[in-house]
């Protein structure tokens, strides 16, 4: 048997004064509790003979391949209700916490986001891409100065020839009115370094856009936070 199944608490009251998630944010801050005290906050209880921080250790380490914070975005409301002790109110809290902590940082992102600098754009769709389990490819319309008229998903899945057709692309520019466009894409990998698949996407579809006179400013992928560009790099 586990050794924290054998010491776990009947109430959070049980824990010296100062080991509680809500006395030690008072005393301290928030800046002083683990990642399992916050959590516990929010869910408040645990169940019987379980404490909320040992729940909270348990919903941080129960999805397989990621473990701690980052396991959250990926837990489906089917996996954490499997969780004994979290049901459909705290499954709906936690998922809540991952869409308000990606809206946070989205909304820093954009206060500083240039079309001109490609890691303001990489910052602002760090957090709505890199947590993907598939590819997803996004085209940016702008307008002759670069100021931001719309984004549309272009595709899901393998970015490839067979899946990335240059028309829908310039269709989509076309009825935003676009002059320039920004390709950004994940790599759920983590490592955004370009395939060779993608460089030769990404030729095709600058080309095409010189015949039609839509201009393809840079392609961005992105990484576990990190990005590469396909200008920075050279590569259109």
């Amino acid at each position: 048997m586990k050794r924290r199944l054998i010491i776990k608490e009947k109430n959070i009251k049980d824990l010296p004064k100062e080991q509680r998630p809500y006395e030690k944010f008072l005393l301290s801050g928030a800046n002083a509790l683990s990642d399992a005290e916050l959590l516990a906050i929010i869910l408040r209880t645990g169940t019987f003979g379980t404490s909320s921080i040992t729940l909270a250790d348990e919903v941080l380490d129960c999805h397989d391949g990621f473990k701690g914070l980052i396991g959250l975005q990926h837990l489906s409301m089917k996996q954490l209700r499997d969780i004994k002790g979290i049901g459909e109110v705290k499954s709906i809290q936690i998922k809540c916490i991952g869409e308000l902590s990606r809206r946070i940082a989205k909304a820093i992102a954009k206060e500083r986001l240039s079309f001109t600098h490609p890691a303001t754009i990489a910052s602002y769709y760090m957090e709505d891409m890199r947590h993907q389990e598939q590819e997803i490819l996004l085209g940016v319309m702008l307008d002759t100065k670069n100021s931001f008229l719309g984004d549309v998903e272009l595709s899901k899945g393998t970015v490839n020839t067979s899946l990335i057709s240059a028309r829908e692309i310039f269709l989509q520019a076309l009825s935003h009115q676009a002059v320039n466009i920004i390709l950004v894409h994940n790599h759920p990998s983590g490592d955004p370094t370009p395939s060779a698949e993608d460089i030769k996407v990404t030729k095709q579809i600058s080309n095409a856009g010189e015949l039609v006179g839509i201009k393809l400013l840079d392609h961005i992928i992105i990484g576990d936070q990190k990005y590469i560009s396909f200008n920075e790099e050279h590569l259109l």
